[in-house]
């Protein structure tokens, strides 16, 4: 599954992903591309890799006109997150072994727990009083649900937790600490797969 994921990723370079049209914009072909072709390398090459899921679940693209459309190309991304993460895991399991592995996959967790369980309204630091932020409310909300997830095993899927999108609001959370949870949740979802 794991090679399937990845040979995929040439022929969706080869043959683009859907343009925008319109006033809507969408990522910047040739650094979708650009970026594509590095993670293809870097799979087929790990040794001599500066990719990884982390670098492919944080990967930016600037926004433009009769750009690649989002939705396409970051489903492309999930796939090919989740072939780098459970290469990543093979390879960890090999040389430190299962114990190890959910050991350090155990305490991650647990640091999003503690995070995920402070008082509501407090489980993140808030911007400034002329700043825009991630609504309280709706990040307390998702909070709860993985928190659920972590504690009980609540349903809760890998896509669900990357497509997550909070509306804004003064002094609001900050959006670096709640999009770094976010990353960790799904690192974490992606160790136990």
């Amino acid at each position: 599954m794991t090679d399937t994921v990845i040979a995929d990723a040439p022929a969706a370079a080869a043959s683009p992903f859907p343009r925008t049209t319109g006033r809507t914009r969408g990522y910047r072909p040739e650094d979708v591309d650009a970026f594509l072709a590095r993670a293809r390398a870097a799979f087929e090459a790990p040794e001599s890799s500066d990719i990884d899921s982390s670098t492919v679940r944080t990967v930016a693209f600037p926004l433009v006109k009769r750009g690649y459309q989002v939705a396409a190309v970051d489903a492309a991304l999930g796939r090919i997150e989740d072939a780098f993460a459970a290469r990543e895991r093979e390879q960890a399991l090999s040389r430190a072994g299962a114990r190890a592995w959910v050991g350090q996959s155990r305490q991650l967790a647990q640091e999003i727990l503690d995070r995920l369980t402070r008082p509501k309204g407090r489980r993140f630091r808030r911007v400034g009083m002329l700043r825009f932020g991630y609504r309280v409310d709706e990040v307390d909300l998702v909070a709860d649900k993985l928190a659920r997830f972590l504690e009980e095993g609540e349903t809760v899927t890998v896509d669900q937790v990357r497509s997550v999108a909070f509306r804004m609001q003064r002094r609001g959370y900050n959006e670096a600490q709640v999009d770094a949870v976010l990353d960790a949740t799904v690192e974490v979802m992606l160790a136990v797969v």
